[in-house]
């Protein structure tokens, strides 16, 4: 942590306070991306990545103008627990995908995601003036399924098997902010 004391916080909630992804927390986004928990529920999963391919994603995620990627630091300690980011963000069409990820097993199951993502939501709404987000989501995290429900995502479709990590292929919901219209067409 910078000095030793709290984060850089950008957005304040009653628990979790998001704040800019840094550097010195690599190692620990490495150990959290290659834990076997958290690999499964991710939508995007390419095998185990070394501390070098993640400094190397840092790197280039931090030259992307479409994405903003935060730590997420539990506000009572200013531990860093997870990070989450907004990014294919379009600010023509007023549309990005968001994704979360709670790194930490003992801040898991406490509300700490939800939280997360309805300041994620609050942000890209108020602060970006986003009219659509949109997330991908294994049909297997249900954890994950219902903290984002919670936080106003409504599930909109459903890709069949796209989504393999050790088991037969399973689908993926596609959830959208509640307030958007999804027309769908009539058989």
């Amino acid at each position: 942590m910078p000095h030793g004391g709290a984060p850089i916080i950008t957005i304040l909630g009653e628990q979790v306070a998001p704040g800019p992804l840094r550097r010195d927390l690599i190692p620990t986004c490495s150990r959290w991306r290659n834990d076997p928990v958290v690999a499964r529920t991710m939508a995007y999963v390419a095998g185990p990545v070394t501390l070098e391919e993640r400094a190397a994603w840092f790197e280039r995620a931090s030259c992307d103008s479409a994405a903003i990627r935060f730590a997420v630091s539990v506000r009572h300690f200013w531990q860093a627990i997870g990070i989450t980011n907004l990014h294919g963000i379009d600010g023509h069409h007023g549309t990005a995908e968001f994704v979360l990820m709670i790194g930490e097993a003992d801040a898991r199951g406490q509300g700490l995601g939800t939280e997360t993502t309805r300041l994620m939501l609050a942000y890209a709404f108020s602060s970006l003036r986003l009219h659509n987000v949109v997330l991908r989501v294994s049909e297997y995290n249900h954890a994950g399924i219902r903290a984002y429900q919670k936080a106003g995502f409504r599930e909109f479709g459903r890709r069949q098997q796209c989504h393999c990590f050790c088991r037969p292929p399973l689908g993926r919901g596609l959830h959208a902010v509640p307030g958007q219209r999804v027309h769908r067409r009539r058989p």
